[in-house]
C-alpha cells in the first residue's frame, strides 16, 4: 500500500465524521472570506438546500474567515478529504491545472459581463471539467464571481509610470508576478491574511483586488488609492474533495451539482449589491477612486498573454468571440 493511499485511509474517518447515522456525510465548507461576504452567503444557502433535499443524509457546516487555514492550506486539506468543499482562487489552481490560466491572464475578458457569459457557457464548463479530470483530486462544480481586480496603493497610481518599482502583493502564481512586473511594479506573492500587516509595516506598497475585499479585510486603512486598471476579472471555482464526491450516491451528486449552479447565479446578485455598497463605504472612508487609461496596462502585459497563452491560443479566440 502506498503512503498516499495510507494517508487517505487515515484521514477518511475524520473527513466524514462520526455524528448522526452511519450513512450520514458531514460537509465542512472552508472560506477565506468573512461571514456575510457574497460567496459565503451563497454557499451557506447552497448548504441549506443540500441538507433539506438529502433528508439529513448530508450535513453542512460553513467555516468562514479563514479559520481552517489559508486557501493553500485548505486546498491541501480538501485534496485528502479532511475538508469537503471550498471556493478557491484560480491563482492557486493554475500551477497544477495549466488550462485554467486562460482565465487568469490579464485583460482576457473585455468587461465583467463578458466574463459572466463565458463562465455560464460551454467554455466555463470545459474549464470546470479540466479541473475535475486533473490530478488535483477535486471536483469543480460551479463558478463564483470574484469581481474585477484593480490596484490599491499607499501612493496614487494615476498612470502606468507611477507603478514603477512599487512592491505589489499578488496571488502565488508566477503568471501574476510576471503580470505585475510587466506593468512596472514588483510582484510579491503572499497569502491574503498577511496583507494587512504588510501594508501597515511597509513590506508592500499595495495590492490588487476588488472593492469588497479592500473593505472587508480593512486594507483601505493603509491603502487609500484605488486605481481602476481592471487588469483581472477572475471567476473562482467551488470545488469538492474527490474523496467526498465518490462517497455520494449518483442522486446526491446530481443534487450537489444542481444547487452549486444555483449558488453561482445567486452569488452574482449578492456580488453586485456588495460591490456597489463597498464602493460607497470606501469613498466615505477617504479612498480615492482613480480612473486611468487602461491601454498602456493592456499593451504592457501583451508579453504575458503571449508567453502564458501560447498553449491555448484557440481557447482565447473562442473567449474573445463570446458576445
Amino acid at each position: 500500500m502506498t503512503f498516499k493511499r495510507k494517508l487517505l485511509l487515515a484521514v477518511l474517518p475524520f473527513a466524514f465524521g462520526f455524528a448522526g447515522p452511519a450513512s450520514a456525510l458531514d460537509i465542512k465548507f472552508a472560506e477565506i472570506h468573512p461571514a456575510g461576504y457574497p460567496t459565503v452567503v451563497a454557499e451557506q444557502n447552497m448548504g441549506k438546500k443540500i441538507e433539506a433535499a438529502s433528508n439529513g443524509e448530508i450535513t453542512f457546516k460553513m467555516f468562514p474567515g479563514g479559520v481552517l487555514g489559508s486557501e493553500k492550506e485548505v486546498i491541501e486539506q480538501a485534496q485528502i478529504g479532511a475538508v469537503q468543499m471550498t471556493r478557491v482562487s484560480l491563482g492557486i489552481v493554475g500551477p497544477v491545472v495549466p488550462d485554467v490560466n486562460v482565465f487568469n491572464m490579464p485583460f482576457v475578458f473585455r468587461d465583467h459581463d463578458h466574463m459572466r457569459k463565458v463562465i455560464d457557457g460551454e467554455i466555463g464548463q470545459e474549464i470546470l471539467d479540466k479541473i475535475t479530470n486533473s490530478d488535483f483530486n477535486l471536483v469543480a462544480l460551479a463558478w463564483m464571481d470574484g469581481g474585477t481586480r484593480n490596484l490599491y496603493t499607499k501612493q496614487p497610481v494615476r498612470s502606468i509610470g507611477d507603478l514603477k518599482g512599487m512592491k505589489i502583493r499578488v496571488q502565488g502564481n508566477p503568471l501574476f508576478i510576471d503580470m505585475m512586473n510587466a506593468m512596472g511594479g514588483n510582484g510579491i506573492a503572499m497569502d491574503t491574511g498577511e496583507i494587512f500587516s504588510a501594508l501597515q509595516t511597509g513590506v508592500i506598497d499595495g495590492a490588487e483586488n476588488n472593492p469588497p475585499t479592500l473593505l472587508e479585510h480593512n486594507h483601505y486603512q493603509n491603502a487609500k488609492y484605488y486605481t481602476l486598471t481592471g487588469h483581472l476579472i477572475l471567476p473562482e471555482p467551488v470545488v469538492m474533495s474527490k474523496t467526498t464526491w465518490n462517497a455520494l450516491t449518483p442522486e446526491q451528486q446530481a443534487l450537489v451539482k444542481k444547487v452549486a449552479r444555483e449558488a453561482q447565479m445567486e452569488e452574482r446578485e449578492l456580488w453586485d449589491a456588495k460591490t456597489a455598497a463597498s464602493e460607497e463605504k470606501l469613498k466615505a472612508a477617504g479612498v480615492e477612486f482613480i480612473t486611468v487609461d487602461k491601454k498602456p496596462f493592456y499593451d504592457a502585459t501583451a508579453s504575458v498573454r503571449e508567453q502564458y497563452g501560447k498553449d491555448f491560443a484557440d481557447l482565447m479566440k473562442r473567449i474573445d468571440a463570446v458576445n
